[in-house]
């Protein structure tokens, strides 16, 4: 047996397998995405008077008293960096991490001096990927009175947004509740000026 008897069909198979999952299995499963879920496919975006406004699968750094603000990014070298995903790494013993999380205290508590309540773990712990776009409805209501300060609304009024926007546990069982933060700013800027 000679080496052309081997490597010749080698080859051959190897082109063919290129082919069919290289490009073919990539463009029928692109193809098949576009069509059966083309927001999701297209990066679930929110578009807004024509205007991309960001995606509903990733959080944007709002930092105006005047917005609820997200769960805090690790992501670097600016908050929400979708290309450099990725959490802190630090370890629940680890004093940075306690430095920071007692920093984002003081943060919240200086934005809004007369709430006294507890601080919800998400609004001072980044998470995993960086990017989380939601928030849990009681990090949603710890803010709730400092938008409605700064806005000059009832605090009743921002609540209402919030429940209207507070997302349930898929099939009522699978995850939590959740809020997303930039459609909560949206419906908030469209309703409250």
């Amino acid at each position: 047996m000679n080496n052309n008897s081997i490597i010749r069909p080698a080859l051959v198979l190897f082109a063919l397998l290129g082919v069919l999952t290289g490009l073919i299995y990539p463009m029928a499963v692109t193809g098949a995405a576009k069509a059966l879920f083309p927001s999701q496919a297209a990066g679930s975006l929110v578009v807004q008077g024509g205007t991309t406004v960001g995606s509903s699968l990733i959080g944007q750094n709002f930092s105006d008293p005047k917005h609820f603000w997200g769960r805090p990014s690790a992501t670097a070298p600016q908050p929400y960096n979708a290309s450099a995903s990725g959490g802190s790494n630090l370890g629940p013993l680890n004093p940075a991490l306690a430095d920071a999380v007692k920093g984002r205290v003081e943060a919240l508590r200086a934005a809004d001096p007369g709430n006294t309540a507890p601080v919800p773990v998400d609004l001072v712990t980044a998470s995993a990927s960086g990017l989380d776009p939601d928030i849990s409805p009681a990090a949603a209501r710890y803010q709730a009175a400092r938008v409605a300060r700064v806005r000059g609304v009832p605090v009743e009024q921002i609540n209402a947004l919030i429940e209207k926007n507070t997302q349930s546990a898929l099939w009522g069982v699978l995850g939590e509740s959740r809020v997303n933060v930039l459609a909560l700013n949206l419906a908030l800027d469209a309703s409250v000026r």
